[in-house]
């Protein structure tokens, strides 16, 4: 070529940025699964009759959650013995929801780092 420009390092570029996207993601992610953990925990997060269903709450970087075998049927609702039905109290679905905004905004913010 007679004359121009040339780039080098473009992929090495390209591979930095793409790592650093995936990390922002991922802290992200965290920090939405932290969310709701900790909203889980405070008064109203959790229905509280002996306070194990709450305690038994755990939370990793990538999930959260209940280990108590009846937080389905707290959350979804149950048949009683007497055949009536005890609708569901849906307290992680609210949850959930209630972190999607924070969400979204959390990653428009990052994404404009």
């Amino acid at each position: 070529m007679g004359w121009g420009i040339s780039m080098d390092g473009t992929a090495a570029l390209e591979r930095e940025l793409q790592k650093k996207s995936e990390l922002d993601l991922i802290d992200v992610q965290k920090k939405q699964m932290r969310d709701i953990y900790t909203r889980g925990q405070q008064p109203g997060g959790t229905p509280v009759d002996t306070s194990e269903l709450r305690m038994s709450m755990k939370y990793s970087g990538e999930e959260v959650g209940y280990v108590k075998d009846y937080g389905p049927h707290v959350e979804f609702g149950h048949r009683l013995r007497n055949g009536l039905f005890l609708p569901g109290q849906y307290f992680f679905k609210t949850n959930v929801d209630s972190q999607k905004e924070i969400y979204y905004q959390d990653l428009k913010n990052k994404l404009k780092e």
